[in-house]
């Protein structure tokens, strides 16, 4: 398991029982208070939302039309402002913008809250799990967009893929 944490302006990265600590320039006023576990949101700080628009009974008129999420998702102008907060908690303060992506943890395409704060979260576009790749947040997509695809198909009830993706979206 690889566990990210920052504290007092270091990273702590832990894999296999091993742990090596890296310095990163925070600022001196800020203290990280969310850590990112193995490419995953800190449920403490980032414990998701749903949309009370979409339910089982509605998933024909809503996350099954297509193009409906567009319907629904918030401006940029909103979700940068908001990721440009919620960095310092996650101890991305010094990341730029274009290395993170505010993220809903669960996915409009499964009926999460579109501007709920408790809902999104500064997920990096490069994780530990995927070093190198710049594939962690496509990676999420492709798993949201597979999970949506069996909830339409009567495969995966909508309760059941939001604690999916809930539970580990990255295994």
């Amino acid at each position: 398991m690889r566990k990210l944490a920052v504290t007092c302006g270091a990273i702590i990265l832990t894999l296999a029982g091993a742990t090596t600590a890296q310095a990163t320039p925070l600022s001196p006023s800020v203290t990280a208070t969310c850590t990112i576990v193995d490419g995953t949101a800190d449920s403490s700080c980032t414990p998701g939302a749903t949309n009370p628009d979409v339910t089982q009974s509605t998933i024909d008129s809503t996350i099954c039309v297509s193009g409906w999420t567009a319907t629904v998702r918030p401006p940029s102008s909103y979700t940068t402002g908001l990721k440009d907060q919620q960095k310092p908690e996650y101890g991305e303060a010094d990341i730029p913008d274009s290395e993170l992506e505010e993220d809903h943890l669960i996915p409009l395409e499964l009926g999460g809250a579109p501007r709920d704060p408790n809902n999104l979260w500064p997920e990096p576009r490069e994780s530990a799990g995927t070093a190198g790749s710049g594939q962690a947040a496509e990676n999420k997509d492709t798993e949201e967009n597979a999970l949506k695809k069996e909830v339409c198909n009567g495969q995966l009830t909508l309760a059941a893929a939001r604690r999916q993706i809930l539970a580990d979206w990255t295994h």
